[in-house]
């Protein structure tokens, strides 16, 4: 799905296939309908249907690569996400360990979400063990 949006975005086989990982062949064949079983668009639209955090963790178990993960989520989440951290916030690094996209550093011993990375999967949220940190979605993608 993530090959068939960039395809719509005016990209490259060549570049599809660099940007996720995959070789161009399979681009090619994914994007032409060859060898593609109704099982697998079937899965790819339960998948792409899921709320953030289990298509992330769906998509995460799948690819089993954390960068193509990444790469696919950014790709087909198109809400934008902003965090706010209150001072409350113990700089434990437990929301950074549980981010899978990597958009949680700790800073001066407090949180520091990148909203380009975020993709609104609250782990960091439900996981922080003060409360500190919440995550909004971004009015009109602005």
């Amino acid at each position: 799905m993530a090959a068939v949006k960039l395809r719509e975005e005016g990209y490259y086989q060549k570049d599809i296939a660099e940007k996720l990982g995959m070789d161009r062949s399979t681009v090619s064949h994914y994007l032409n309908g060859r060898n593609l079983s109704w099982s697998s668009i079937e899965v790819a639209e339960v998948v792409a249907s899921c709320c953030t955090r289990d298509f992330l963790k769906m998509t995460y178990a799948l690819v089993d690569n954390p960068e193509s993960t990444k790469t696919i989520v950014r790709i087909l989440i198109e809400q934008k996400f902003q965090a706010q951290v209150d001072d409350t916030c113990i700089g434990c690094g437990l929301c950074a360990d549980m981010c899978l996209m990597d958009a949680v550093n700790i800073l001066d011993l407090k949180s520091h979400i990148d909203p380009e990375w975020c993709c609104g999967c609250m782990e960091c949220e439900d996981n922080c063990p003060t409360g500190s940190i919440r995550i909004l979605a971004v009015e009109n993608n602005k």
